[in-house]
This record gives structure tokens, sequence and C-alpha cells, in this order.
């Protein structure tokens, strides 16, 4: 017994120095080739480059006994691992770029969404109750944004009319809203 187990560990550690010293030359034939490969694939980003090797060595590692042991195989099987691992590489930027640049404002809570369409319902009631001169007014200046000079010059009437209007306009708002709450 003692015998059959010396010859496995002997076995074993025949097959490691064998794979080390086989991964050994296949880094030795292949990293600066692959890593100028790299480098034109990452448009000169050395340090990806770099740790793309490494990771394309890694794998060449984890699957060194199952490789042939033809040269040309090998180098061709390892440039397409550091294709793959570039363009990998690449698309997950991409995609991080693209999610980091979408606008998320509008994904709200349940609640938001309730509260906005709620108000949007009052304010689009008490528009519908205001005169036409008021209502327009209020647009221009609250959700157009506009200043009261913009607002004077675009519908033709004096700024202290458009500031009379605004807080007459408001006064009423506020009352129609408050006799809705009131009726709530």
């Amino acid at each position: 017994m003692a015998m059959t187990s010396d010859v496995c560990v002997a076995d074993r550690s025949d097959r490691k120095a064998h794979l080390e010293r086989r991964m050994r030359e296949v880094f030795q034939a292949n990293a600066q080739p692959l890593y100028y490969f790299l480098l034109r694939l990452t448009r000169g980003q050395a340090g990806t480059a770099e740790d793309l090797l490494q990771e394309t060595m890694l794998r060449a590692w984890r699957k060194l006994a199952e490789l042939p042991d033809d040269a040309s195989t090998i180098r061709r099987w390892l440039f397409i691992v550091a294709r793959h691992l570039a363009i990998d590489l690449a698309r997950s930027r991409q995609v991080r770029s693209e999610i980091s640049g979408v606008d998320v404002s509008w994904a709200s809570s349940p609640d938001d969404t309730f509260e906005t369409l709620s108000d949007r319902l009052a304010l689009h009631t008490v528009l519908r109750k205001l005169t036409p001169e008021h209502r327009t007014v209020l647009v221009e200046l609250y959700y157009r944004d506009a200043s009261v000079a913009e607002v004077a010059a675009r519908i033709g009437i004096p700024e202290g009319t458009v500031r009379s209007r605004s807080f007459y306009a408001l006064r009423v708002a506020r009352g129609i809203l408050a006799e809705a709450d009131a009726r709530s």
C-alpha cells in the first residue's frame, strides 16, 4: 500500500513539474505577441492589455492539460481567448457607460407617481377654472419659467399687468385648492 501511494505522489509531482515547465514554455513563446495584440485591441491601454494578458494566461494554465502539444494550435487558442476577453471587456464598459448616462429620474416609487398624478389632476382642474388671461400668465411664468419681462413681451401687455394677473390667478388657484381639500 505504501508503495502505491509513493508512486501516486511521484506521478503527481512529475505531472505538476511537467505542466509548470509547459506553461513556462507557452508563456515565453506567446506572451509578447499576445501583449502587442491586446495593446492594439485596447487602443494602447497598457494596463488593460496587461490585465487581459494575465487573464488569458490564467485560462491557459487552467486548460493546459487539455490543450494539444502543438505550439501553433496553442497560440491560435490563446489569441482567440485574448480576443474574446477584449471584446467582453469592451462590451461591459459600453454597457456601464450607457447605464451611467441613463436618466432614471422618471423611475419613482408608486407613491410618488400617485402624488404626481394627483398633483397634475389638481393643477389641470385649477387651470381650467381660471380665466384665459390668468391661465396664460401662470403657464408662462411657472411652466415655461419665463421672467415677468419675457411674459409681458410675449403676450403684449405691461409688466405691471403680468404681476397683477399672476397675483390674482394664484389667489384664485389657492381658493380652488382649499375648496377641493375641504370637500375631501
